[in-house]
């Protein structure tokens, strides 16, 4: 019996996660001759979550995991590529195309799309927050409000959208880095003194962990930090503030403050974190302040779930799709130098790009061959520099 409601690697694989009617898909398939059925079927995102303009498509790996081993092809843009939802003409861009039999597949269609819904959504929002701040300092603190079994991936995605690290044992683990973190409230309170719960926390810890004081835990943050850059001196690294929002006030004022009281006194070698409900929103004016870093949670792990959807476009090599959505095969070509997308009926003309006339590129790259897995899958580290680089290239966000 499970003592966590979660589905093990297997039931995911075989399909028990999906929605009960593929199974009766299947099922009427199968018994009318109907199953070897050929099909190329494409994900789409349509409009993006919040007016997005773009998205940082993230889960690819888990699909191609998902994928190995069934008789299918899939076709997919590098994980970690900028994603538009509709091309330079209007057209709906496919993000992810899958061709074989339907009854080889059907049933990994919701599994399919869960994996890239979510992550996507968590990347992306990293990657807004990074593309606002710059190269400033980002943690995920994020993982405290969603189930434990998705802390990884939620982890995996906030990094490859552009955070620096991660806070979680199991997330610093996939993406092969040392988990970062400061200290808890508790930690003070159960010590009853900010001071020797702050020298506490250096004596202990290993001198290779940054020595990171929390100061807004009894009186004034401009009042601890000074308290904490007294008692540590040069092995204080920053503060963090994570006031609570009935104490909050301006934010952006008391940081003001505490990077004014700390500098007045010497202590301009002291950065600032702050923490506690920031978001893509609110972040920037907390920049202009002068915070360093900022440890990010619920807008990450909270993240717009990115609603991608999955349709038949190619019935036995003629085109077929429902209402709404253009039928048949079709290229996805990308400009390498503005990022601008052209989709064209398969097997056309490499054109080029309408607006900066650079040659484009396939987009599209085969994931899935037969069944096997048929390219070197990156590591997190590599596709979130796939990421930054292309953030260097997009209009700074309208928010």
């Amino acid at each position: 019996m499970k003592i966590f409601h979660t589905a093990t690697d297997e039931e995911i694989k075989t399909g028990k996660t999906t929605d009960v009617y593929f199974i009766r898909t299947k099922e009427i398939l199968a018994a009318k001759g109907l199953s070897g059925v050929k099909v190329v079927a494409e994900v789409t995102s349509g409009d993006l979550p919040a007016g997005w303009p773009w998205a940082i498509l993230c889960g690819v790996e888990e699909v191609a995991s998902l994928f190995e081993g069934c008789p299918v092809n899939v076709y997919s843009p590098p994980e970690g590529s900028v994603i538009f939802p509709n091309d330079h003409y209007g057209v709906r861009v496919p993000h992810l195309v899958v061709e074989g039999s339907y009854g080889a597949f059907c049933n990994l269609e919701t599994p399919m799309l869960g994996l890239l819904c979510q992550a996507t959504g968590a990347a992306t929002m990293a990657a807004r927050i990074r593309k606002i701040v710059s190269d400033k300092l980002l943690i995920s603190f994020g993982i405290r409000r969603i189930h434990p079994s998705l802390s990884p991936m939620i982890d995996r995605a906030a990094y490859i959208g552009g955070f620096d690290g991660v806070s979680s044992l199991a997330g610093a683990e996939i993406i092969g880095k040392t988990p970062t973190g400061t200290m808890p409230h508790s930690l003070i309170i159960i010590f009853g003194d900010q001071v020797e719960a702050w020298k506490a926390f250096d004596e202990v810890i290993d001198s290779d962990v940054s020595r990171i004081a929390l100061v807004d835990t009894y009186y004034d943050e401009k009042t601890e930090a000074v308290m904490a850059a007294d008692a540590l001196g040069s092995r204080l690294s920053g503060v963090r503030l994570d006031t609570h929002k009935t104490r909050k006030g301006n934010f952006a004022d008391i940081i003001r403050e505490v990077r004014w009281e700390l500098d007045v006194r010497g202590y301009k070698y002291v950065n600032i974190i702050a923490s506690g409900g920031i978001d893509d929103k609110n972040i920037k004016p907390l920049c202009d302040a002068g915070a360093d870093g900022f440890g990010v949670g619920t807008s990450i792990s909270g993240a717009p779930i990115v609603d991608f959807a999955f349709d038949i476009v190619e019935k036995e090599g003629r085109p077929a799709a429902k209402r709404g959505k253009l039928g048949g095969r079709k290229d996805v070509w990308r400009c390498p130098t503005c990022l601008r997308d052209i989709v064209s009926v398969s097997g056309g003309q490499q054109p080029r790009c309408p607006v900066c006339l650079s040659e484009t590129q396939p987009l599209l790259k085969p994931l899935i061959k037969d069944g096997e897995i048929v390219v070197e899958l990156p590591k997190p580290e590599e596709i979130r520099r796939l990421v930054l680089e292309q953030l260097q290239r997009l209009p700074s966000l309208n928010l």
